[in-house]
């Protein structure tokens, strides 16, 4: 951040261990997917969702689905957002009700069972089943506790509460209130609601809502452009679904300060601000320009869509420096930012990981990109996209096989890594060849045409 403290992890943090990745034998960039269908792609990466739900079956129905395959080195770790994103794919294929509603309810259980607050919060993640930890600690038990708390994710400190974070929860909360007509899920969406009034407000210069607070409950001065996006969605969500006015009023709060994050003369979105009164202009992130898109629907701001798709654009190969790619493969797609083609090569991305390469896909992104390229419509969005979720559908085939979740090997070709190759995010975390659940889901979103950000 030029000249300023970067902004804390946020939910996408990875500590994982190494790359530790066994990829299958190069078969060509296109062979792999010329037998396989966008359907069978899609049955596959459900099949992922159910085992990532269902990998700790001695410990209890209410659960959260793991984040990262145990390769990552982060247990058995749900973060919040990554489950969010879950309920929100299986709603928008058929005959994934169920699963998504045992989702929201370990998210609802998680509220009224926090070990410390009673407020309405949720926090970044959760542990779901048993480990040992690094320093040789047991961690005996699964989502839910032996004393009945929600068995929050302290070991790797991810006890903080991030706005968006609780926007995406309420937002997929929201979405099964909607669909089932269930009261106690739009009843917790708007708990999510009102605790990030009270608690992210802010009548600083720039205004919006501000970052959340941290392990220990104290706010964090930052603002961010993506939190205040995902509160467009949220809190026009729950205008509809209440009646509530109260809530157009606080969507077009964080409305405007996204707007105010926008650079005409480049056509895309800056990241958001670390005091309240000065833009922060470098590193700009993939997920300010596609997602603003997917919540505003503006004409006057989708060429950010441009912007990502043409200034963020990568092709990692084999020959690439620090690439896990194997020999004959090649994905297109964009990756996290502007820091991210800019990256240290010659550095470890964090202390004990590997070295990034600067042209590794970030497949979570390219789907966003997909979806909002499809959602816009314009001459030769469609072909962009369709050439993306190509790109998403081969690293399924092809990329993180071996890998398992709660020591179950995973079933062949059925998950989508977060990145092709180790990539530096610029924001003081990276990304790994691993299986992810917040990449399938995105990928299952975006095959469906389902905008989560826009009811």
């Amino acid at each position: 951040m030029t000249g300023s403290p970067r902004q804390p992890l946020s939910r996408r943090t990875l500590l994982g261990t190494g790359i530790g990745v066994a990829v299958l034998s190069a078969t060509g960039t296109g062979t792999a997917r010329a037998a396989q269908s966008t359907s069978s792609a899609a049955h596959r990466a459900h099949a992922f969702l159910a085992a990532a739900m269902d990998g700790y079956p001695d410990h209890g129905t209410i659960r959260l689905a793991q984040s990262y395959t145990d390769q990552s080195g982060l247990f058995s770790t749900a973060f919040t957002y990554d489950n969010a994103l879950a309920i929100l794919a299986l709603l928008a294929s058929p005959g994934g009700g169920s699963r998504a509603v045992a989702l929201g309810d370990a998210l609802l259980y998680a509220q009224a069972h926090d070990p410390v607050h009673d407020d309405g919060r949720l926090r970044q993640a959760y542990n779901v089943g048993p480990y040992t930890f690094y320093d040789g600690s047991p961690q005996p038990d699964g989502f839910v506790r032996a004393d009945g708390t929600a068995n929050v994710g302290t070991q790797f400190g991810f006890t903080g509460t991030a706005v968006g974070d609780m926007a995406w929860a309420g937002i997929a909360l929201s979405a099964l209130a909607g669909r089932t007509g269930e009261r106690r899920f739009l009843t917790g969406a708007v708990r999510i609601g009102e605790w990030i009034e009270r608690t992210g407000r802010t009548d600083e210069p720039l205004g919006g809502y501000k970052f959340g607070v941290n392990g220990a409950d104290e706010k964090l001065p930052f603002t961010s452009t993506e939190h205040n996006t995902d509160l467009v969605g949220l809190f026009g969500r729950l205008a509809r679904l209440t009646g509530d006015k109260a809530w157009r009023e606080r969507r077009a709060r964080a409305r405007a300060f996204v707007e105010r994050m926008w650079e005409p003369s480049g056509g895309f979105f800056y990241t958001g601000t670390n005091d309240g009164v000065t833009i922060n202009k470098s590193p700009i992130p993939e997920d300010t320009q596609t997602w603003t898109h997917l919540a505003l629907a503006s004409r006057t701001h989708s060429r950010s869509l441009d912007w990502a798709a043409t200034e963020l654009a990568v092709l990692d190969t084999a020959d690439r420096p620090n690439s896990t790619v194997p020999s004959g493969q090649s994905y297109e797609g964009v990756t996290f930012s502007s820091a991210s083609l800019a990256a240290n090569e010659d550095a470890p991305i964090a202390d004990g990981q590997p070295r990034p390469d600067r042209n590794g896909v970030w497949f979570e992104g390219t789907a966003h990109l997909a979806l909002a390229l499809r959602d816009r419509g314009s001459a030769g969005d469609a072909q962009r996209a369709r050439r993306l979720l190509a790109s998403i559908e081969r690293a399924q085939d092809l990329l993180g096989t071996g890998q398992s979740i709660g020591g179950t090997a995973l079933a062949a070709r059925s998950g989508v890594v977060s990145a092709s190759s180790p990539l530096d995010t610029g924001f003081g975390f990276g990304y790994y060849p691993y299986r992810h659940t917040g990449a399938t889901a995105w990928y299952l979103l975006a095959g469906a045409r389902a905008n989560p950000l826009r009811a």
